[in-house]
């Protein structure tokens, strides 16, 4: 991702916030909880699954 497609994107976080920047870092925090999670869930699969064991960057 460029520098101008970064800033882009950041004025149409803010602009969804309207104009809030606390309440966009909010939503961003928000979200990036919930991409944790879902690869906490994805990590937990493969080892039940045995992947992480079988070549360790499977999921890299």
């Amino acid at each position: 991702m460029s520098l101008r497609s970064n800033d882009t994107a950041i004025d149409e976080i803010v602009a969804s916030c309207n104009g809030d920047l606390r309440g966009a870092v909010r939503a961003l925090l928000l979200i990036n909880e919930h991409l944790e999670t879902e690869l906490a869930k994805a990590y937990a699969a493969a080892v039940d699954r045995g992947l992480a064991e079988r070549g360790g960057s499977v999921l890299h």
